[in-house]
């Protein structure tokens, strides 16, 4: 059988505000009063798009490859998983086209910390930045997210196949 040419994967993640933690999204310190729960730095931008990336290869999530029960993760900087997922697609003669994120988060208000995100990701995914697509939007107010709780993303990506 032949590989696809293509393939898309679906990524998300949640997770929670708290206390005492500094809050990274994309790779990025943003400046705000709480961080986000987890394991890792808690990079929920990073972790949804590493879920897409392996999703689109039919591999395992990241909780396969960085089981939050193993004290090597703690407090892992995210990029370092990214940088896996990557690893790993490219083991299967794929790379990444381009990628799409949104991020629903009340607060904080993030558009000015999109593009710097944008590079960074470009970086990581070895593509231009203008092959990654960041957007911000509020939960209307509505539900946890509206409260202003957690931050959630939703991530898509379109691999390609590396020339035999």
């Amino acid at each position: 059988m032949n590989k696809p040419l293509f393939r898309t994967g679906h990524g998300f993640d949640l997770h929670v505000f708290a206390d005492d933690r500094e809050l990274i999204l994309g790779g990025v310190k943003i400046p705000h009063d709480r961080g986000l729960l987890g394991h890792s730095d808690a990079d929920c931008v990073i972790h949804a798009l590493a879920d897409a990336l392996l999703g689109a290869v039919a591999l395992p999530d990241i909780g396969n490859l960085f089981p939050d029960d193993d004290p090597a993760n703690k407090d892992m900087d995210s990029s370092i998983i990214l940088q896996r997922a990557v690893q790993e697609i490219e083991k299967l003669g794929y790379y990444c086209s381009n990628v799409d994120l949104s991020i629903i988060a009340q607060k904080p208000k993030l558009a000015p910390y999109i593009p710097v995100m944008k590079e960074v990701l470009g970086k990581i995914l070895k593509v231009e930045s203008s092959c990654v697509g960041v957007k911000a939007t509020t939960h209307e107010r509505i539900g946890s997210l509206g409260r202003a709780e957690g931050i959630a993303v939703h991530a898509v990506c379109l691999l390609s196949r590396i020339s035999d």
